[in-house]
């Protein structure tokens, strides 16, 4: 068990910073112009009520005064919101108070997806999905729906029948009109946007779409039939079309083309999703720059929907581990290059503010990501702004000291 001393030493912290700011003449306006910015306390609702962010000694080191400190939440209001992929275990650790400082809209990582919660036809699995959907609920943040169709992470059931045949085109539809409908209305209280339809465009530049039992079904018209199905469910949800390696200028242009599809045929969508699942070594700076700016010409909104920088050279599928990934070092190297990224990437973000409307890491801090587990199975990754500590990285400070 935690000392008492131990927990509660940075709420004690916090306080005595404050104390001496309302008590020194320099700083009282300086308090007042930028109250918003000094930490904000959790609000009461059941989860751990620790301050864990940030540390003096870590202040000391990034050369930041207390008066200084942003969240991140708090440096991006009047730009896009700032949002976090989430477990529901996750919301019952200090975790769930961290969130509450940094973020104001979160994203279910996998409790949302079809393989989750409807994994036999007919019985539905709603424990997890419904205590994300409850925290955002209780605290005011938004959600984001992920995601209602997709080649992986979706059970069986959807495309054969009980003698283990193919279904054909029309069951399949109505399999997925019943999935979105049922799941969409049960959170249309709270999700104002979903992912509609998730990586459907082929990695392969011979093919335009992938070649998914979706795909060999039904053909493309499970696309526009999923975002009319989501919008029949909430007509005000905003729906997203989402795929990773967009700044590949061949899949992009795959991708743009049909969008432009869907919109001459005044199918329902909203908006584009940006995974991002970036590196330090990919994408530079024009790559990213022209990304943005192909998909801006689209008039839609734009979502980056699960953001992470790997401290690895960027590789795009799996592998077997080689004698060479023992070295997982965080070490200053790999730091500064992270910096580097994450730096020009939030610099980029903020010159499309006009169409970015939100930016969501995938997962809240290195304690825990799935590029641990990719492309290389427990190869140690640290891609984001928050150490295991939850205590910020090198990087933060590049991403919120802009102003």
């Amino acid at each position: 068990m935690k000392c008492l001393f131990t927990i509660l030493s940075p709420v004690i912290t916090a306080f005595i910073i404050t104390v001496a700011l309302l008590h020194s003449p320099v700083n009282k306006n300086l308090l007042s112009q930028h109250s918003s910015t000094l930490i904000d306390m959790p609000e009461k609702t059941g989860e751990p009520d620790l301050l864990t962010y940030p540390s003096p000694a870590l202040l000391n080191h990034a050369g930041v005064s207390t008066s200084q400190v942003l969240t991140l939440k708090e440096a991006y209001r009047g730009y896009f919101d700032i949002g976090v992929a989430v477990s529901g275990r996750a919301l019952k650790t200090d975790e769930g108070a961290f969130i509450l400082q940094q973020f104001n809209s979160l994203t279910a990582e996998n409790a949302m997806k079809p393989g989750v919660l409807q994994p036999k036809q007919g019985v539905y699995n709603w424990r997890e999905a419904d205590s994300i959907a409850a925290f955002a609920r209780r605290n005011g943040l938004k959600l984001r729906g992920h995601t209602l169709c997709w080649h992986q992470q979706v059970p069986a059931w959807f495309f054969y029948d009980a003698n283990n045949n193919l279904v054909n085109k029309e069951e399949l539809l109505r399999r997925l009109q019943e999935h979105i409908t049922t799941v969409v209305t049960r959170y249309k209280d709270v999700v104002y946007a979903w992912d509609v339809v998730n990586e459907v465009i082929s990695d392969n530049p011979a093919e335009v779409y992938r070649n998914s039992l979706w795909y060999q079904i039904a053909g493309e018209d499970f696309i526009s039939k999923a975002f009319e199905y989501a919008h029949a469910a909430d007509e005000r949800a905003l729906l997203f079309y989402n795929d990773y390696n967009e700044i590949s200028a061949t899949k992009r242009a795959k991708i743009i083309t049909m969008i432009k599809n869907l919109q001459q045929k005044g199918v329902p969508i909203h908006g584009v999703g940006l995974q991002a699942h970036w590196s330090v070594t990919e994408p530079v700076e024009e790559q990213l720059d022209a990304t943005l700016e192909d998909f801006s010409k689209l008039g839609l909104k734009m979502h980056i929907t699960e953001l992470d920088v790997s401290v690895h050279k960027k590789e795009h599928n799996a592998r077997q581990r080689l004698p060479t990934d023992s070295d997982t070092l965080y070490t200053t190297e790999k730091e500064t290059a992270q910096t580097v990224a994450y730096k020009m990437f939030f610099r980029l973000f903020r010159k499309y503010r006009k169409y970015i409307s939100s930016v969501t890491f995938w997962n809240i801090s290195d304690r825990h990501s799935w590029l641990d587990y990719f492309p290389v199975n427990k190869r140690k990754d640290y891609p984001l702004l928050f150490d295991k500590n939850l205590q910020p990285k090198q990087a933060y400070w590049e991403v919120v000291k802009f102003q």
